[in-house]
């Protein structure tokens, strides 16, 4: 179902603010944190300037979404519902061959 297009900048800054909660998380978190670099093949030291990439924020939602345990602890830490992270997630991810969007 695709949104209204009016809430095109809403759901774009909603998205935006939900990755940089995740990396705020992530930083408190120094096992998650290493478990991302690791997946991700990043250093610490790229994150200043990744964080201005849609496929780096795309990637941080990608990860807390690939791991229900990982999507509980943000939110609990956060206070953020998961239907928050998931609305990030469809915001960044290309639309599925199911999702009816070509």
């Amino acid at each position: 179902m695709r949104s209204a297009p009016g809430n095109t900048r809403s759901n774009a800054s909603d998205a935006e603010a939900t990755a940089a909660a995740i990396l705020g998380w992530l930083a408190g978190e120094p096992e998650m944190l290493g478990r991302f670099l690791a997946l991700s093949g990043l250093q610490a030291t790229q994150l200043r300037n990744a964080v201005n990439d849609p496929g780096f924020l795309s990637g941080l939602i990608d990860f807390v979404m690939s791991h229900e345990p990982t999507l509980l602890s943000f939110c609990e830490a956060t206070d953020t519902k998961p239907e928050a992270v998931a609305a990030a997630w469809r915001h960044y991810s290309r639309p599925g061959l199911d999702s009816g969007e070509y």
